[in-house]
């Protein structure tokens, strides 16, 4: 009997194998992102068909399934293609100035598109005008001082001056936020859902200075093209969260800059950032977990330096609201008491405590999914690994907290827009079909889903 020893294998053959084992670990995390989304839906429609208690028309979406194509088409392929052709080449030859542009111009560029699939009226326009909306109370606002001081009275649900449903969510700088456009000449709908647009448009633009400001500007132009082309625009285009995003975000981004900063110019920074953050916790009562992300960036760039100025700001922000009447600590166990005698007392928190997650993953996408794989497998604390951990620990909080069973797909904005940053980690090579990836979810999504937002 003749023994045949197997064939030997030569280093580059071990070398190759090994290179694309990582590649099958992304596309199997992203596929098991997928799975959980896809396990979502079923298991949710069967629960809103039996029960009737999940309150979503297509969960774990706020959405109607509903195949169209619009106006906005056209261009939502165009900017696609155009991102996914050219974006890696372009975000690393372009200077810093024009990158941070590029990328802001790009982002509204791809939410407009995306909000005008539906048209103007339905996309745009009359997005924020429903009876659950911001732009129902701005009539009740004509003696701003006498509305806050008695803004908490009108929370709780049952009366006929109880507010609409989203400003008795949110503390009053959100309301007052189109109290303002529309003092200024720019009251209604569509300028309203414009803003909301334009401003969620610059998340992007604040994460790349975030980055660049801790010293990843490699990282930061590899994110580029992926904090441009998120599944979340979707609901950036228009919903009030998008705006919330962009006060947190540049927020964050003042602070990184003011840690690398000494004399006037940390201190403005420091101060901006500050007075930024102070406003977010008087945009909705879950913005205090950005405190999360903040503490990440202060530790990345291991100084406190700047944390006086910026507690300085929060604190100027929150004494003017409480002098003129509003009292966050008041308000927010009332808000408590109004979300559990809606929606939010009959949706069971057994579904959504993992179906929140999955819309987590839709909003992200498959290459921030893959790239978060990455970035906790990685055995140095990098800027992106911080942030990331960060992030998802502070939706996780959100999540258990149970005051966020279902439209996490806007309402946690704030954090799922940074989540595409990990999908810089992802090799080179791959990045236009990671692209792609996110590209084609979020047409998928806006082509075949009436979403609310």
């Amino acid at each position: 009997m003749t023994l045949h020893s197997p064939p030997l294998r030569s280093p580059s053959a071990d070398a190759e194998r090994a290179a694309r084992s990582p590649h099958r670990l992304d596309l199997l995390t992203a596929a098991a992102g997928l799975a959980l989304f896809a396990a979502a839906a079923v298991a949710g429609a069967v629960i809103e068909h039996t029960t009737g208690t999940l309150r979503a028309p297509w969960p774990p979406l706020l959405a109607h399934w509903m195949p169209h194509v619009g106006p906005g088409t056209p261009a939502a392929l165009l900017v696609a293609a155009l991102v996914v052709l050219y974006g890696p080449a372009v975000a690393g030859r372009l200077s810093w100035p024009g990158l941070i542009w590029t990328v802001w111009l790009s982002a509204m560029a791809w939410t407009w598109s995306l909000a005008l699939v539906d048209g103007w009226r339905t996309g745009v326009a009359d997005r924020l005008t429903t009876r659950y909306e911001y732009l129902r109370g701005v009539g009740r606002f004509d003696d701003v001082g006498a509305a806050l001081r008695d803004f908490s009275t009108h929370i709780a649900g049952g009366s006929p001056e109880s507010w609409p449903p989203h400003i008795a969510g949110h503390p009053p700088g959100a309301v007052l936020t189109f109290v303002g456009l529309d003092r200024i000449g720019l009251g209604g709908g569509g300028w309203a859902g414009a803003f909301c647009i334009v401003t969620g448009g610059s998340v992007a633009a604040a994460v790349l200075v975030t980055l660049r400001a801790l010293g990843a500007e490699h990282t930061a132009r590899s994110a580029a093209p992926f904090l441009v082309l998120t599944p979340a625009a979707v609901w950036v285009g228009t919903s009030a969260d998008g705006y919330f995003a962009a006060v947190a975000a540049w927020a964050l981004a003042l602070l990184a800059v003011a840690t690398g900063r000494r004399g006037r110019r940390g201190a403005a920074a420091a101060l901006g950032s500050g007075l930024l953050l102070g406003l977010t916790l008087y945009l909705s009562y879950g913005l205090a977990l950005m405190a999360l992300p903040a503490l990440a960036i202060l530790l990345c760039a291991r100084t406190a330096r700047p944390v006086p100025v910026v507690l300085l700001g929060v604190t100027a922000v929150a004494a003017t609201f409480t002098l003129l009447g509003f009292r966050w600590w008041e308000a927010y166990p009332l808000l408590v008491e109004r979300y559990h005698q809606g929606s939010g007392g009959v949706r069971p928190y057994a579904y959504w405590v993992w179906a929140n997650l999955a819309c987590v993953v839709l909003c992200a996408g498959p290459a921030a999914v893959a790239g978060t794989r990455r970035a906790l497998a990685l055995k140095r604390l990098t800027p992106v690994v911080l942030l990331m951990c960060a992030f998802l620990t502070a939706l996780l909080a959100a999540d258990l907290s149970g005051m966020s069973k279902a439209e996490t797909e806007r309402i946690w904005l704030p954090f799922t827009l940074w989540l595409p940053m990990a999908a810089a980690l992802l090799p080179a090579r791959g990045r236009r079909g990671w692209l792609g990836a996110q590209a084609a979810l979020a047409l998928l999504t806006n082509h075949l889903l009436l979403t609310y937002w």
